[in-house]
This record gives C-alpha cells, sequence and structure tokens, in this order.
C-alpha cells in the first residue's frame, strides 16, 4: 500500500506556527522556558520552534532549544531494537526552575515522554515540564497527554506515522502507511 499524505511542508509549519504561540501564551512569555527536542526529529522541531518563537518576539529572552536522549531510560531496551544513543544537550543555565518543554514528533505509547522524565530527572528540577508534538496517534500504554499538538492522528495499531523533516530526511512531510493487509 502506498502511504498517504497527512501532512505538508506547509501544514507541518503552520503547525509548529501555532504550537509555539500555544507555548508562549501558556508561559505567558519565552523567559525561562527551554525546549528539550528527543532525538531524532524532535530536536529538529525544538530548534524550529525556538526560531519561530524568537521571531514572534524578538525582544523577548531567547528560548534555548536542546536535545534530551532518552535511550538508557527506556523501560523495553531488551525487547525492543533501538538507536545508538545520541548526545543530552542541555543549554546554559541548565533546567533548575524552569519551564521545560519536551518536543518530540509522534506521541504514541507514552513510552518514550515516561523515560524522558526519568532523564530529565538526572538533570536537575524543572519547575514545571510540559509535552509539545506534531502528531498525537493515541493508543497510550502510560496516562500521558500532550500540552501542545500539531496534528491528532487517530491509526490503528498496525499503520505506521512516518515523520520526514528537511534537516534529516530532505523534506517535510507526515505519511501514513500500513493497516490494509
Amino acid at each position: 500500500m502506498m502511504a498517504r499524505a497527512v501532512l505538508s511542508q506547509a501544514d507541518i509549519q503552520r503547525a509548529l506556527t501555532r504550537i509555539s504561540h500555544e507555548i508562549l501564551e501558556s508561559n505567558r512569555g519565552s523567559s525561562d522556558l527551554v525546549l528539550l527536542g528527543i532525538p531524532t526529529r524532535g530536536v529538529a522541531l525544538a530548534r524550529r520552534i525556538a526560531e519561530i518563537i524568537a521571531r514572534i518576539e524578538p525582544d523577548a529572552p531567547a528560548a534555548p532549544a536542546g536535545a534530551l536522549d532518552v535511550t538508557m531510560y527506556r523501560d523495553d531496551l531488551g525487547r525492543t531494537r533501538t538507536r545508538t544513543p545520541a548526545p543530552t544537550e542541555v543549554p546554559a543555565g541548565g533546567i533548575d526552575g524552569k519551564t521545560v518543554v519536551l518536543v518530540d514528533d509522534v506521541l504514541y505509547s507514552g513510552r518514550t515522554i515516561r523515560a524522558a522524565f526519568d532523564a530529565l530527572a538526572d538533570l536537575g528540577r524543572a519547575r514545571a515540564v510540559r509535552l509539545a508534538v506534531l502528531v498525537d496517534r493515541g493508543h497510550r500504554e502510560f496516562p500521558i497527554r500532550a500540552d501542545f499538538v500539531g496534528k491528532n492522528l487517530p491509526s490503528s495499531t498496525r499503520e505506521r506515522i512516518n515523520v520526514r523533516l528537511v534537516e534529516i530526511d530532505g523534506d517535510d512531510a507526515v505519511t501514513i502507511d500500513g493497516g490494509d493487509e
């Protein structure tokens, strides 16, 4: 079966712009805000959101973007193939007392975000932790809900959501495939 396009480059840009505005609104600006992307695509998304926030509020303090690798914090390491760990990059100033927005491409079972909470605890004590995702596909195994969602995309567990970003894949698109086998 061919992959079905769900979000185009323009759709992704609009979703990230909306998420950026929602983050600023809920945080009452960009002060004490840290964006931490979960590798691989979450890091690129966090950097894009930081750039959009800087354009929205050019005179405000920048919202730094970093990376939070959760590979070694996963509870399914022995059962599933995982990617090679990537470096965690925490912006200068750390996370203590800050509002941390975790950024990921797809929210599915919630296991990655649960691992992110453990990884964050090893870095310090954030004032608050929020979650921004490009796609929320449902099927949670943990009681985790995103605060900022680009697109809710209910899907079958047999389907695969593919997020492509220009920084990694050469183009921007979200497609869905499978489910009809």
